[in-house]
């Protein structure tokens, strides 16, 4: 299964539950497995891959609500241009 259909099953699935619920709803859940993924990564812990898939789970939530078609835009957006020009803003990486 494709980035592309795994976003369409979670709307088929959860689509009226995350209407209903609503962006900013959905935002702060969003936030909140992201402390968790950073807590479960500083703390090494196994579990940091599992709060990677919540993390997923809730921005492709947010992104059905904002009909954003994740697959494409990923694609266009880091796949599509030249490493060099996805990362020419990140200046606090060294290089």
């Amino acid at each position: 299964m494709d980035l592309a259909e795994i976003q369409k099953q979670i709307k088929v699935r959860c689509g009226t539950i995350d209407n209903a619920s609503g962006l900013l709803f959905l935002l702060s859940v969003l936030l909140e497995e992201c402390g968790e993924l950073a807590t479960a990564v500083r703390r090494e812990e196994a579990t940091a891959k599992e709060e990677v898939v919540d993390v997923i789970f809730c921005a492709l939530s947010i992104a059905n609500l904002l009909a954003a078609d994740v697959d494409n835009l990923l694609q266009e957006k880091y796949l599509q241009k030249g490493f060099e020009e996805v990362t020419k803003s990140w200046t606090d990486i060294p290089g």
